[in-house]
């Protein structure tokens, strides 16, 4: 019985492995196919984010951040004791598992241009969809201007403060009370991911 018992496992046991060596290949092959889709829809995105002529994209951040002042007047109150105001009209993000998002920006000091950016960050782990959204960083400090003009790409949440300004911070918000070096604004989000955050986010100088 014994032996009938090992040879019965003798034999189904090469099967086994092999079905255990086709299960690893076909995850592999599926987690290969979801970050080559996602690679392949972010490199779209940011050949269609880079379309914009200089002209178009220091129009559209101007048009951001009056619409942005209108529907709230304390970011327009931080507009004008900001030493630097950092302007992302629109960033496209997707993700399948991985996930990317890009766009550019416009950099402007008292009320000029004073260069142009591109916003871009990589996450991994559950995410399904892609949204559109733009966001502002209101400068306050000189140290924090002087942080963007030194580094070679300035991440978020690494250097100087960044405060994400929710409904609730925004009520409070005023200019007697500000203390962070920066503070950031998203708005006109569209789209199905699951949620949105700038923290990570990489902010590169570019040519335009």
């Amino acid at each position: 019985m014994w032996n009938t018992s090992f040879r019965a496992f003798r034999c189904g046991f090469p099967h086994y492995l092999k079905d255990i060596k086709m299960t690893n290949l076909q995850r592999v092959l599926h987690r290969f196919l979801l970050v080559a889709s996602a690679t392949l829809a972010l490199a779209a995105v940011s050949s269609q984010a880079t379309a914009a002529t200089a002209e178009d994209l220091s129009a559209d951040a101007a048009q951001s951040l009056q619409s942005l002042y209108k529907t709230h007047p304390e970011a327009e109150a931080l507009g004008k004791k900001a030493k630097a105001i950092l302007v992302f009209p629109k960033i496209i993000k997707a993700g399948l598992v991985f996930g990317g998002s890009y766009g550019e920006g416009v950099l402007t000091r008292d009320g000029h241009g004073a260069g142009y950016y591109n916003s871009v960050s990589a996450s991994w782990g559950w995410q399904a969809g892609a949204e559109s959204y733009g966001y502002v960083v209101f400068l306050m400090s000189s140290k924090a201007v002087k942080y963007l003009d030194d580094s070679k790409g300035w991440e978020i949440g690494v250097g100087p403060t960044v405060v994400a300004v929710n409904e609730g911070i925004a009520k409070n918000l005023s200019t007697s009370t500000l203390k962070n070096d920066a503070y950031a604004y998203i708005f006109d989000q569209q789209g199905l991911m699951v949620s949105l955050s700038i923290e990570g986010t990489k902010i590169t100088k570019i040519k335009r």
